[in-house]
């Protein structure tokens, strides 16, 4: 991420009238620059500030890519808001289930009436979805009124791609199958002031047999420690005290790189700086949660007491079938030795119903797991076929009313055990990072505790920001009530 002053001394230098530089990002940055001038020019016609805003689908991948994406329509010049009435609209698209697919079809159909009313309105697509072949088939013969199509290995041409959209009347598109570039230091919108994302990894190479994301994401490859710290300490500067380390999965971090670095290598570099006081990290595949990581967790004093750790089924049957390369009894073994060794840890997991061939006797299997690892919250899917995934052809002679029945019954012990989970520290005091007002009574804050535990509890704006002691007075579900301190 580069400042905002970095960024103006060095498109003051820029010469459009040179040739476009070929190394990135140097490259975005004329680009930049060439875009701020056509989106100046259209603004006058408009006689306004032409206004862009963006949605977001899907995971903290996508969300961090929007913070980037919305940098980008600062810098050139559009004024951002939150309404799908804008000039230019963005859609960063993921495609893990059909729903989110379904749910952009659904989006798109609203703005193109309000193309009809608004011609020089301006649709952008891009993200895991606009990876997909048939999508963009779809998509140019059913929604032909989009303007601009791309993936998710370029998303830092952007300001390029968005000079190319207004030199032009067609529809531009632009997909790339797979990359070997990483390219930071661009302009980023964040979300949060006193807290950030920053990616450490992208694309995955452990090729779930029901996952679309190594496809669409693309291999792994890892960003150099130098620039991940250094990326950090700039953000630390400029007053975040939490960083979300992001990956696919963040415990193969490092094998990419010419030096090899492990994620725990990581972490404790991660640590020593100043003035970071909250490190949190997703997402944790179990096959690779090393004892080095569990040990660095266990002593660390910034490592958040929360770890995800997909599970996806119980059954070693079906965990075989999903290529997961790991069996129930080796997760339990895993999740014993997290529990023993951090005994304060919060533990989270992602759990798929309706796997093909998946009986009820599996999902049995499922719910005896999520009783003995006690798991803190859950996120419980159907099963969502993905062309292009070794599960799209495995037969599936079970019924949608048994899976519907399943998914019910494992929602069902899931939830309680959550309820059970989050009570247990009703009555004792932890910090609490306050993140923003209540979003139904602005009498109160909302915050979280390390173990990722939402807390809500009277107070203002000015506690935003900051970490406070909270005594957690009442447990309501999935959330505490709490005094401050």
């Amino acid at each position: 991420m580069i400042r905002n002053d970095e960024l103006e001394q060095i498109l003051e230098e820029i010469d459009l009238k040179s040739d476009v530089p070929a190394d990135e990002p140097m490259r975005q940055y004329y680009f930049i620059k060439k875009a701020r001038e056509i989106i100046d020019l259209e603004s006058q016609k408009l006689g306004r500030r032409l206004t862009a805003d963006g949605e977001t689908f899907g995971c903290q991948m996508n969300a961090k890519d929007s913070e980037k994406l919305t940098g980008i329509l600062k810098a050139v010049g559009f004024e951002v808001i939150d309404s799908e009435d804008a000039d230019l609209v963005f859609y960063n698209t993921c495609t893990v289930r059909d729903n989110a697919n379904q749910r952009v079809y659904g989006r798109l159909g609203i703005v193109g009436g309000m193309k009809k009313k608004n011609p020089h309105k301006k649709i952008a697509l891009c993200g895991c979805m606009m990876q997909e072949p048939s999508v963009i088939e779809k998509i140019k013969k059913s929604y032909s009124f989009v303007d601009l199509i791309f993936g998710t290995h370029n998303i830092y041409k952007f300001a390029e791609l968005l000079s190319d959209m207004y030199s032009s009347d067609r529809m531009i598109i632009d997909i790339w199958e797979d990359t070997d570039k990483i390219v930071e230091d661009l302009p980023a919108k964040r979300k949060y002031s006193f807290k950030s994302g920053v990616n450490i990894m992208y694309g995955c190479n452990n090729y779930c047999s029901y996952c679309i994301v190594p496809y669409v994401r693309g291999r792994e490859r890892s960003r150099d420690p130098k620039d991940i710290i250094r990326e950090i300490e700039k953000l630390v500067s400029e007053g975040v005290i939490e960083v979300m380390l992001l990956g696919q999965n963040v415990n193969s971090y490092g094998r990419t790189l010419n030096e090899p670095m492990s994620f725990s290598q990581l972490l404790r570099e991660v640590e020593k700086i100043e003035g970071l006081e909250r490190i949190r990290f997703m997402t944790s595949h179990p096959k690779d949660l090393s004892d080095e990581l569990i040990d660095v967790m266990k002593n660390s004093k910034k490592i958040c007491r929360h770890l995800h750790l997909p599970l996806q089924a119980g059954s070693t049957r079906i965990l075989k079938a999903m290529n997961r390369c790991y069996t129930k009894e080796q997760y339990l073994e895993l999740a014993h030795k997290i529990r023993r060794e951090i005994p304060d840890i919060s533990l989270t997991t992602d759990i798929i119903v309706g796997f093909p061939g998946e009986t009820a006797a599996d999902v049995d299997e499922t719910i005896e797991v999520v009783k003995e690892v006690g798991y803190d919250n859950a996120f419980t899917f159907i099963y969502s076929k993905r062309t292009g995934t070794p599960a799209a052809g495995m037969p599936n002679p079970i019924s949608d009313a048994e899976i519907k029945e399943n998914f019910d019954r494992l929602l069902k012990v899931v939830q309680e055990t959550a309820r059970s989970r989050i009570g247990r520290l009703t009555g004792e005091v932890h910090s609490v990072l306050v993140e923003e007002i209540n979003e139904h009574d602005d009498a109160l804050v909302t915050g979280r505790l390390s173990n990722n535990t939402i807390v809500h509890f009277k107070g203002d704006s000015g506690l935003i920001g900051k970490i406070v002691n909270v005594k957690l007075t009442q447990a309501c579900g999935f959330y505490y009530m709490g005094e401050k301190i």
